[in-house]
């Protein structure tokens, strides 16, 4: 999935708004997640200097929340002249974010980007084994029931989020 800074920002992004980026329309102004769990495979990123000053771009796993620590480690680049700043990072496999998770409001990775910002994630989602669904956070408007929506990676609207999809979906 890739998405786009439409401001600076620094976040922290949850694994429930990974999950509601992906969602399906149960009503006018309900949705659910389409999948049931997602584990984080890689994150990439890069930012352009603007009017030649640097930018820095920066993720982190800290898994910060009762019982569970992430790898602790700042992932950051810094653009020098017209070289993009540019991270790859990839969550240690022994921790939350390597790992499969419901949705929940447990922090997935904080960022911390200048607008223009491109955000690549890839992303391993499972389906419902029991057919229930998990109802999304934010409300939708004007939905259309049985239409699969995307949201901002931060779980918004499209006209609240400050990290819009990227191409061509259906968005809300």
């Amino acid at each position: 999935m890739r998405f786009q800074s439409n401001a600076a920002a620094s976040v922290n992004i949850t694994f429930q708004n990974l999950l509601d980026a992906i969602l399906v329309a149960t009503g006018a102004t309900a949705g659910s997640d389409l999948f049931e769990a997602v584990r984080i495979n890689l994150i990439e990123m890069w930012a352009v200097s603007v009017t030649g000053a640097p930018v820095t771009v920066a993720v982190s796993f800290s898994g910060v929340v009762a019982g569970a620590a992430g790898d602790q480690k700042q992932h950051t680049d810094t653009s020098m002249g017209i070289e993009p700043a540019h991270v790859k990072a990839r969550p240690d496999p022994l921790t939350q974010a390597g790992q499969f998770q419901f949705s929940a409001a447990t922090i997935a990775f904080e960022l911390n980007v200048p607008t223009g910002t491109v955000i690549d994630l890839s992303l391993t989602f499972r389906q419902p084994v029991l057919g229930t669904a998990t109802s999304t956070q934010n409300a939708l408007v004007a939905a259309s029931p049985g239409v699969v929506y995307y949201r901002g990676l931060d779980g918004k609207a499209l006209a609240t989020t400050v990290f819009p999809v990227q191409g061509t979906p259906t968005t809300i």
